[in-house]
């Protein structure tokens, strides 16, 4: 099977370390110091189950490798209207797509039934490019449990003790396609799910992003340290506690053992990526992760008045580092 990653960042490095070694041919779009370090000496990763290195068809131009079987992309959020103009020349007639990333993706209202179903989110797929560009046809759900950073270009460090890869259509449907990209990355030596509720997924990671991320923002801190004073946590609950009933209201079924979550989360001193984002000075996933549940809460009738808070903090933290625009 031909897959691109379109994104090889420190999670879309892994995924395509994962597929090389699951038997796919992989190829990736990546870009600077990091791109010329895996032509000339393939991408290696350090992981629990040791050192790989993937000697991986490499390029920042997707015109160069033509149509693919599957494009996992892996960037973060704002740079999704670049994919839209890029991803072309890797499509084929039943080319599948599958965005794993963080926050409400672009598609969430595909084949959601329903009042709200196509409906489209602005602030994430802005002026509908990324749905002009794919159609919905092609598109999978993609959550990804990974903590990782390339620690110098060419090389990726990850931090997760299991890391997990959950794939899934939007219409709900165990496609051949989804169980065999999630079989290929299994093969790897992670664990690759296929699953029949990809909303339920994208909201049980995106539970703790909300909470944690928001915190993690405005302390400079990771949850290791946040979780250690006693406001934290109760704002965190009623964070989590209110993304809960958002997605409940919208049909999905999130976990909402919330102490749990925060007690897995308050053993981590790895920074939550958006705080790296910010820390780097690069452009914030603000509107995905932060703003687009919110946009969500408003459909479904659902009071947010801690995540409407926090969020807005963000904003402005991100807004006065210049790595975001409202």
């Amino acid at each position: 099977m031909k897959i691109c990653v379109y994104g090889a960042g420190a999670i879309g490095g892994h995924i395509a370390s994962r597929l090389h070694r699951g038997g796919a041919e992989v190829s990736i779009v990546a870009r600077g110091p990091h791109l010329a370090a895996i032509k000339a000496n393939g991408l290696t990763v350090h992981a629990v189950d040791g050192e790989h290195n993937s000697r991986l068809r490499a390029t920042s131009d997707p015109a160069e490798l033509g149509p693919q079987d599957a494009v996992f992309v892996t960037v973060k959020a704002p740079a999704l209207p670049q994919i839209a103009a890029g991803i072309g020349p890797l499509l084929g007639r039943d080319t599948s797509v599958a965005f794993v990333m963080n926050g409400i993706p672009w598609w969430y209202f595909n084949d959601l039934g329903g009042e709200h179903d196509g409906k489209s989110l602005p602030r994430v797929d802005p002026n509908e490019v990324l749905r002009k560009a794919l159609g919905p046809g092609r598109v999978i759900g993609g959550v990804v449990y990974s903590a990782s950073a390339v620690i110098e270009p060419g090389v990726i460090e990850v931090e997760q003790p299991k890391s997990r890869v959950i794939l899934g259509e939007p219409d709900g449907s165990m496609s051949d396609r989804v169980v065999a990209l999630a079989g290929l990355i299994t093969k790897g030596g992670i664990s690759g799910e296929a699953t029949p509720t990809i909303r339920t997924e994208i909201w049980n990671k995106l539970i703790g992003n909300l909470a944690g991320g928001t915190l993690a923002v405005l302390t400079g801190a990771a949850p290791q340290t946040v979780y250690t004073e006693g406001a934290g946590v109760k704002a965190s609950l009623a964070a989590m506690s209110e993304a809960a009933a958002i997605a409940q209201a919208l049909g999905a079924d999130p976990g909402t053992n919330h102490e749990a979550r925060i007690k897995s989360q308050g053993s981590m001193a790895h920074n939550p990526s958006i705080l790296q984002d910010l820390e780097a000075g690069r452009p914030m996933e603000i509107d995905g992760m932060f703003d687009a549940p919110l946009a969500l809460a408003r459909m479904a009738g659902v009071p947010t008045p801690t995540l409407d808070l926090l969020v807005a903090l963000c904003k402005i933290r991100a807004e006065s580092s210049g790595l975001y625009k409202r």
